[in-house]
C-alpha cells in the first residue's frame, strides 16, 4: 500500500511533475496499485519477489516508482529501496495537504476502494512437509477453477482461476518460474501460498490473503475479520493445519 500514495499524489512533488512513466509491485503485494494505475492509465508490472526485477525496469525506463509486501518502496532516484526516501515523501505530502495521514488513506479508500491485505507466516516448519504440501498444491491448480466452498464460513465462494506464477522479464525476456501458488474467487479475493528461504531452519509459509472492498460501509473491519473468508479457503485448499502442525500462524502482518 505504501507505493499507492507516492503514485496518486505525484503531481503534489516536483521530482515528478512531468509525470509518471509507470510502476511495479512484487507479485504477492496488495493489488492496490494496480487499480490506480488502470484509473491513471499508466503501465504497472507483476513481478516476482526479489529487488533485481524492480532494477531492471528503473534501469530501461520503463517505472518510476516500485514497491514490495515488506514495505520496501522506492523511486527512479536511485536503483534500490529508499526508507528515507519514503519518510521524506510522507512528510512533504502531509505538509503540502495539511491533513493527518489518517485522512489521506480514508480519502483513497472513498474514491478507489480498499485492499484488505495480510500475511500469514508459519515459521520453522518442517521442510519435507512444507515442500509436499507445495507440491500437493500445484497438483490441483488444473481442477481449481470452479470449485465452491460450502462450510459456514466461506459459503458461495467460488475459485475463478488458479496459477504457479511465472514471469517473462520485458527489459532481458529472461523466464523466472515457480514464484508461489495464485488463486483467485469471485468475491475478488486472492491467495498466494510462497515458501521462503529467509528462515534460519526448516522453511518458513508465506500465505498472502487480499481481497477489495468498496462499499463505504465495510471499509473500516478489522483486516483479519474482512479476510476470514479467505485464511478458512486457504487452509482447506493446501491442509495449511495438517501439513504444518500449526493451530495459527506463527506471525501476522
Amino acid at each position: 500500500m505504501l507505493i499507492v500514495f507516492p503514485l496518486i499524489q505525484s503531481d503534489c512533488i516536483p521530482a515528478y511533475s512531468k509525470g509518471i512513466s509507470g510502476v511495479a509491485r512484487s507479485m504477492p503485494t496488495s493489488r492496490a496499485v494496480d487499480r490506480v494505475a488502470t484509473a491513471m492509465n499508466i503501465p504497472c508490472y507483476e513481478t516476482p519477489t526479489g529487488w533485481k526485477f524492480f532494477g531492471n525496469l528503473l534501469d530501461a525506463g520503463k517505472i518510476t516508482l516500485c514497491g514490495e509486501e515488506s514495505f520496501g518502496t522506492g523511486s527512479d532516484h536511485v536503483r534500490e529501496k529508499d526508507g528515507l526516501w519514503a519518510v521524506l515523501f510522507w512528510l512533504n505530502l502531509i505538509a503540502i495537504k495539511k491533513q493527518p495521514v489518517s485522512n489521506i488513506v480514508r480519502n483513497h479508500w472513498a474514491k478507489y476502494g480498499r485492499d484488505y491485505f495480510t500475511r500469514h507466516d508459519y515459521e520453522a516448519v518442517d521442510s519435507a512437509d512444507a515442500q509436499e504440501m507445495i507440491r500437493q498444491l500445484k497438483e490441483k491448480i488444473p481442477s481449481l477453477p470452479g470449485q465452491t466452498f460450502l462450510d459456514s464460513k466461506s459459503a458461495g465462494l467460488t475459485i475463478e482461476s488458479a496459477d504457479d506464477f511465472q514471469y517473462i522479464d520485458p527489459v532481458d525476456n529472461s523466464k523466472t518460474t515457480a514464484q508461489g501458488v495464485r488463486v483467485y474467487l469471485n468475491n475478488g479475493g486472492r491467495i498466494v501460498f510462497r515458501l521462503s528461504g529467509t528462515g534460519t531452519q526448516g522453511a518458513t509459509l508465506r500465505v498472502y490473503l487480499d481481497c477489495y472492498q468498496n462499499n463505504a460501509e465495510l471499509l473500516e473491519q478489522d483486516t483479519q475479520e474482512a479476510l476470514s473468508e479467505l485464511i478458512q479457503v486457504a487452509d482447506t485448499l493446501a491442509g495449511i493445519k495438517r501439513f504444518t502442525g500449526r493451530e495459527k500462524p506463527d506471525v501476522i502482518t
